[in-house]
């Protein structure tokens, strides 16, 4: 019989629950399907030294939403007692979530709890409003570089790879590309869509997945409601806008907008949509060519695609909460990829794969002069993500 040799992957991720742990405060972690929420929670819980103490429960358990549900406190109160810590994976499955935990945790200030969850769209509208001042919350994206195990000459030479087959961590794991496909396509067809698919307002999943391979063939460009209405047959405006929030509040693409400070020549009413992972949008189109057999405008989507979520991850790991990414384009002097806010300053990047300049950046600090500007090409992106 022949052995499997292979060492398995550890990632080591830079978020650490203990951050957020504070006395009568509830820690909620959002993020995609399959990227280590439960592992993360686990491994923080794990440090608990009474185990017997530690709850683990899931919220598609019918015996537990039955039981939160019915909002009866002495039932709830007398479930928890006997734990010092409780989590409770995908929280959103739960109707009355937010209403139950506010009654736990204001009897046991003590206790520590934490919900996970892989739709903010739902987890947040059944938590946010009994929870308000009573939790922290942070993100759990895909892997990114900086929590990649090896040297920077590893991920320099494995950055193909990583673009084409994205930063899942069991995608990560496997050695093997066939087997990469076979993981994204799994968490395509079983998880990716799952929640939307589920939401009791979609009619229509045919539009729904027209809607996520058209964006997949449009990265980087800016989107026009009307258009892409168009291009996937619906007549309906505002059911498009409505799938596209969906597929944000599901994790699946992140919606990028113009910034501006209201000059006359800026424009600001298009998005842009980026995949949170693009092994996913090279999965939903069932490309995973390499780049010799790709177009110039493909490899700089994709290329594009890959540092802004990257550069997002990394901000986020430092600020949950962070939310200060967008584009620039000007009816006079064309446009720039990526402009992030932090610390009272603003930051410009151009993404070009290859080694290149642009006069974009030079006349965004026109108009924004104390701006700090740069281009991240595929020699120098280590020295910006990491």
């Amino acid at each position: 019989m022949e052995q499997n040799n292979k060492k398995e992957i550890v990632f080591k991720r830079k978020i650490d629950l203990a951050t957020f742990q504070e006395k009568g405060r509830v820690i909620i972690v959002y993020g995609p399907r399959r990227v280590g929420k439960t592992t993360i929670s686990k491994e923080f819980l794990s440090n608990f030294k009474d185990m017997d103490k530690v709850k683990y429960a899931v919220g598609d358990d019918l015996i537990l939403q039955n039981l939160f549900n019915s909002q009866d406190r002495e039932k709830i109160l007398s479930y928890v007692k006997p734990y010092d810590a409780i989590l409770i994976d995908e929280a959103q499955q739960i109707k009355n979530i937010g209403i139950a935990v506010k009654m736990i945790i204001d009897e046991y200030r003590d206790m520590t709890i934490i919900l996970t969850g892989s739709s903010s769209f739902i987890l947040s509208q059944t938590i946010s409003d009994p929870l308000i001042g009573r939790n922290y919350s942070t993100i759990l994206l895909p892997i990114s570089l900086m929590e990649l195990p090896g040297n920077d000459f590893d991920k320099y030479r494995n950055l193909e790879e990583y673009i084409i087959y994205g930063m899942y961590p069991e995608v990560l794991a496997q050695s093997d590309v066939k087997k990469k496909k076979l993981k994204l396509q799994e968490i395509i067809s079983s998880y990716l869509f799952k929640d939307a698919l589920s939401f009791d307002k979609l009619k229509s999943p045919e539009l729904l997945v027209n809607i996520i391979k058209a964006l997949a063939f449009q990265i980087g460009s800016e989107v026009s409601i009307a258009k892409l209405a168009k291009d996937v047959g619906e007549k309906d405006e505002k059911k498009v806008l409505r799938y596209l929030t969906l597929l944000e509040k599901n994790f699946i693409i992140k919606k990028i907008s113009a910034y501006s400070k209201n000059i006359r020549n800026e424009i600001n009413k298009k998005n842009k949509y980026y995949f949170y992972d693009t092994g996913i949008r090279n999965a939903i189109i069932e490309r995973f060519v390499g780049f010799e057999n790709r177009d110039g405008f493909d490899i700089g989507g994709l290329f594009e695609n890959f540092v802004i979520m990257e550069l997002y991850k990394k901000e986020t790991i430092e600020n949950p909460y962070f939310n200060n990414i967008y584009f620039w384009r000007s009816t006079i002097s064309g446009e720039v990829d990526i402009v992030i806010l932090k610390d009272d300053k603003i930051y410009a990047y151009e993404c070009k794969f290859k080694k290149m300049n642009t006069k974009n950046l030079y006349l965004f600090k026109e108009s924004y002069k104390d701006a700090e500007i740069n281009i991240i090409n595929k020699d120098n992106l280590l020295n910006f993500l990491l």
